[in-house]
């Protein structure tokens, strides 16, 4: 019989014999979405898958009111990288470049690179940012030296991406998780990393999750938790294009409007919804802006 491979998903599991969580996250539909938005340079569209799916797992062990995203600026030809996953599972994102782009992105030699993971939701007031050093030259060595250094828990990802699907796999070890028999078991890490690292691309992104982890792990009594479904998702809206206008204060609306043709048309990058205001709206969301007491300024 063939394996049916199901896209878009999360899946939580437990290495119970070598006290090990993980998360397994295998996009298609949604992450072709976002790779459609743009002609990406096949070195863009690979790293941007990465944190597309990297988004999502990281996401997996963590009580999230909001969105989580991963954004990255430099100065160099990948100017921006942005991922993000919200606490019902939407998935956006998209990237910025320059050429000429090398063919393999090293992330540690970006010129002026930050990197950041924000967690929270904005319009609740509610929000944290780590800033994530940029010590490796994959996405995955530098997100496993960020749980090094703001978790001190080590962490393994494995992380894969063509034009069809982007995959990941996040491992943590946690003593307490798998009881007496794993806190006796001082090699259970050292056996799992071994394991992982007999995973390549090709197979992480051709298997099915469920098959990967048997294949990987049958012998660590692997426990797997219901999945949760993903798909792509934008938080964008008229309310939320409002509110940014009106943080512009009155007189950079009306320029705006002035050097527009009496219209101010603003182009969602992540799912390409235009959102159009005319004076009459303008006039109505800044007399609010006053009304409530908004700052006129960004």
């Amino acid at each position: 019989m063939e394996t049916v491979l199901v896209e878009d998903v999360l899946h939580r599991f437990l290495l119970e014999r070598a006290g090990v969580r993980g998360a397994l996250v295998r996009l298609g539909p949604a992450w072709r979405e976002v790779a459609s938005r743009a002609d990406y340079p096949p070195a863009v569209r690979s790293l941007l898958g990465e944190s597309l799916a990297a988004s999502a797992l990281l996401t997996a062990n963590i009580k999230l009111d909001g969105e989580l995203s991963v954004q990255l600026k430099s100065t160099g030809a990948l100017r921006l990288l942005f991922a993000e996953c919200t606490d019902q599972g939407r998935l956006r994102g998209l990237a910025r470049w320059e050429p000429p782009l090398p063919q393999t992105l090293s992330l540690a030699a970006l010129p002026q690179a930050v990197m950041a993971i924000t967690i929270g939701n904005v319009e609740r007031g509610r929000r944290y940012q780590g800033l994530v050093e940029l010590r490796a030259a994959d996405l995955a060595g530098v997100l496993e030296n960020y749980f090094a250094q703001s978790e001190q828990l080590p962490a393994r990802l494995v992380l894969a991406a063509d034009g069809e699907h982007a995959v990941g796999l996040m491992l943590q070890k946690l003593p307490d998780e798998g009881g007496h028999a794993a806190a006796a078991d001082a090699d259970a890490w050292t056996r799992v990393m071994h394991l992982t690292a007999t995973l390549g691309a090709a197979e992480l992104l051709a298997t099915a999750p469920e098959q990967l982890l048997y294949r990987l792990y049958h012998e660590e009594s692997v426990r797997l938790f219901e999945p949760r479904p993903l798909a792509f998702g934008c938080s964008c809206s008229r309310e939320r294009v409002a509110a940014m206008l009106r943080s512009l204060g009155r007189e950079e609306v009306e320029a705006t409007l002035d050097a527009q043709d009496g219209r101010i048309e603003v182009h969602c990058e992540f799912c390409a919804q235009r959102y159009q205001f005319d004076r009459v709206d303008a006039e109505h969301l800044l007399r609010d802006a006053g009304a409530t007491g908004v700052s006129g300024t960004a």
